[in-house]
């Protein structure tokens, strides 16, 4: 699987982890975001691995910032994503299970680097259940289409 990858300065080093375990499961990794710690704004990578999800360019995207949660927002900006933060496997489980997640956030200072490895791993493996999940995963995409 082709999957992007993007992180602020706070997750530089997970990032590095996370893609060294990407690479060893033989997935192809197509890195948005910094290359060290120096100051970084996580919208920049966020924008930028969503938009090759959402464009095809990549299948799934994985953004990492301290929380999570900033590079998230971003992410779920970008028509087409759903970008799911997660700091357990079973959270990471259900995004894919029942939200069809096309993008996993994970927070640097919140989860550790093996318990990252782990939620990564079962994000990777879990696949939709579709059903009537799937007319509540349309649900949503159809959010995109309503006027403000």
């Amino acid at each position: 699987m082709k999957i992007g990858i993007g992180n602020d300065h706070g997750a530089y080093t997970l990032k590095r982890e996370i893609v060294a375990l990407l690479e060893s499961l033989g997935h192809t990794v197509i890195d948005f975001g910094v290359g060290d710690v120096t100051e970084s704004d996580y919208p920049v990578a966020g924008k930028a691995v969503a938009r090759a999800v959402a464009s095809g360019e990549c299948e799934r995207g994985i953004v990492l910032c301290g929380t999570g949660i900033g590079i998230s927002l971003a992410a779920n900006k970008v028509r087409g994503i759903r970008c799911a933060v997660c700091n357990e496997p079973y959270s990471a489980q259900m995004s894919r299970l029942h939200n069809d997640a096309n993008m996993l956030a994970l927070g640097a200072r919140v989860v550790g680097s093996e318990l990252a490895k782990m939620i990564v791993r079962v994000w990777l493996e879990t696949e939709f259940e579709g059903g009537r999940h799937a007319r509540r995963v349309a649900q949503i995409m159809a959010i995109e289409d309503d006027a403000p």
